[in-house]
């Protein structure tokens, strides 16, 4: 358990690793703490002190390691989303099985990262969470469908319902941009993607990002690079 005193500046993402190995979590901190605007202010070796360490200090993310001794990661999170439903979770693993996915993000997980992935990719990840996004590994969206969900609606509403900008939009959410980002790489305003988002949303029937991320997925649209779906 960390005895740091976490810093208050509203500009800065304050985060608690978890993870059983200290040579992991020295270097993700390393890493997080070289970011202008994340600062590790907590550390634990087991879900249940992370639990501890979360609920004591309220940091914006945890990042969750799956297998730990004691409290795993999924009950963990299902823990700290009951005791500290402000803190999101971005769990971090070498588990690629989609049943691993499946298991995080119906324990409330926001984000899932592998433990093999670049750098950035994590540093990314926790800003998309920490902003109230969801966030799956690349190489993971494309099974998350099957995994994720017991049944598909066989009246799932159709996508030829939605413009082609519309789609644009939904797919670049999906793969984790905030509505910053989208408007930037499309040439709109904030504001204009905030409208395609409700638009779409209310066309499909769709009531959160989790429920985006779900529906491209079965749509085959998240392997799409440009964002673009066919």
């Amino acid at each position: 358990m960390s005895d740091e005193s976490p810093p208050r500046d509203a500009d800065v993402l304050r985060v608690v690793l978890a993870d059983d190995h200290a040579v992991v979590r020295e270097g993700l901190k390393s890493l997080i703490n070289g970011q202008s605007d994340m600062r590790v202010v907590g550390e634990a070796g087991d879900g249940d002190v992370a639990c501890t360490v979360v609920a004591s200090l309220r940091p914006d993310v945890v990042v969750l390691d799956i297998s730990m001794p004691g409290v795993n990661g999924i009950a963990a999170a299902v823990r700290l989303r009951r005791e500290s439903p402000g803190t999101r979770i971005l769990a971090l693993t070498v588990h690629e099985e989609r049943e691993y996915v499946t298991q995080l993000l119906r324990a409330g997980a926001a984000g899932y990262v592998l433990k093999r992935a670049a750098a950035d990719e994590l540093v990314r990840a926790i800003r998309v969470v920490a902003g109230g996004g969801t966030y799956i590994d690349p190489s993971l969206a494309g099974s998350i469908v099957s995994g994720y969900l017991e049944r598909i609606d066989q009246r799932e509403p159709s996508e030829s319902s939605l413009s082609a900008r519309e789609r644009q939009v939904l797919v670049r959410i999906a793969q984790g941009f905030s509505n910053k980002e989208i408007a930037a790489a499309l040439g709109l305003s904030v504001k204009t993607v905030e409208t395609y988002k409700v638009r779409m949303s209310e066309k499909l029937g769709l009531r959160s990002r989790v429920d985006i991320v779900r529906y491209a997925a079965n749509q085959g649209w998240l392997d799409a690079t440009d964002g673009e779906a066919s």
